[in-house]
């Protein structure tokens, strides 16, 4: 079973706060696509070292929206980028494509 995203961690930021709910969704949204953007394209061009950069930066999204395991995922396939190493290449697109359904239901 997949892991499921939620807001839980952004509710408790907020303290009830729903613009700055709002505000942060929105940004994270827009950061996700734009950071996922880039990453498939050094993925392509076979640039790890920036890919794992990529990740450090798309890791903390997945963090805020509750997903632990796949946070775990992104950190060991970010220390794997960094040794040229893209085995996790896969599971993480998985992940992308789990976070990007569910920030455009937001």
């Amino acid at each position: 079973m997949k892991e499921q995203a939620n807001l839980n961690y952004i509710n408790s930021l907020s303290g009830g706060d729903k613009s700055f709910e709002i505000k942060l969704i929105s940004i994270i949204k827009k950061e996700f696509k734009i950071e996922k953007n880039i990453y498939y394209d050094n993925i392509k061009s076979e640039k790890l070292k920036l890919c794992s950069e990529n990740v450090h930066k798309i890791k903390h999204k997945i963090s805020i929206l509750g997903l632990e395991k796949s946070y775990k995922i992104a950190e060991q396939h970010e220390n794997n980028l960094r040794e040229g190493n893209s085995a996790l290449q896969d599971k993480f697109s998985d992940i992308l494509n789990n976070v990007t359904n569910y920030v455009n239901k937001l």
